[in-house]
């Protein structure tokens, strides 16, 4: 079975299969981390409605429209998410004082407080999951985590942990 293999943007050759593989199956695990630390914040939170707590945490306040763009969704989901949200208290919406008629969704304090558990809860059990490897040089799989991440266009954690949002500069 031939799996389709997209072509890298800069060279012309194939990625190669069994690098693809390696990667679906840590995302399977990925995956798996972030859903069971949702349960660390005690908040009945979806997948999705993390990540827009996640997006506003690295972006900072944001007009719906361009939440969902983020997020990389139609704008009817982000504020059916940003209504759940809002209902828990984690986000708020308030007039933009640069134009009255355009609303921007913020995280609350309990908000950021929310992210920064869950967070918290899937550093830990990365970190089971990262010393349980055998004997593997950090060097090279944190060169390779960081291209990957810079490829897809992921704001680093410590930049939207700390609020620094997208700036490169504020990289460690």
């Amino acid at each position: 079975m031939k799996v389709f293999v997209p072509r890298s943007p800069d060279l012309d050759h194939p990625v190669d299969d069994h690098l693809v593989e390696a990667f679906l199956t840590a995302s399977r695990v990925l995956v798996a981390v972030a859903a069971r630390s949702l349960a660390a914040g005690n908040a009945e939170i979806t997948l999705a409605q993390h990540r827009a707590l996640v997006v506003l945490a690295a972006h900072g306040p944001q007009r719906v429209a361009d939440l969902a763009e983020l997020l990389e969704v139609n704008s009817s989901n982000a504020t059916r998410n940003c209504d759940r949200l809002q209902r828990r208290g984690l986000v708020r919406r308030d007039r933009d004082p640069d134009d009255r008629r355009a609303v921007r969704v913020s995280l609350t304090p309990p908000g950021e407080h929310l992210v920064q558990q869950i967070t918290a809860a899937r550093r830990e059990e990365i970190s089971r999951i990262l010393s349980a490897m055998p004997g593997s040089a950090p060097g090279p799989l944190l060169t390779a985590l960081r291209a990957f991440t810079d490829a897809a266009g992921e704001v680093p954690g410590p930049s939207w942990s700390l609020g620094w949002g997208t700036n490169p500069e504020n990289r460690a």
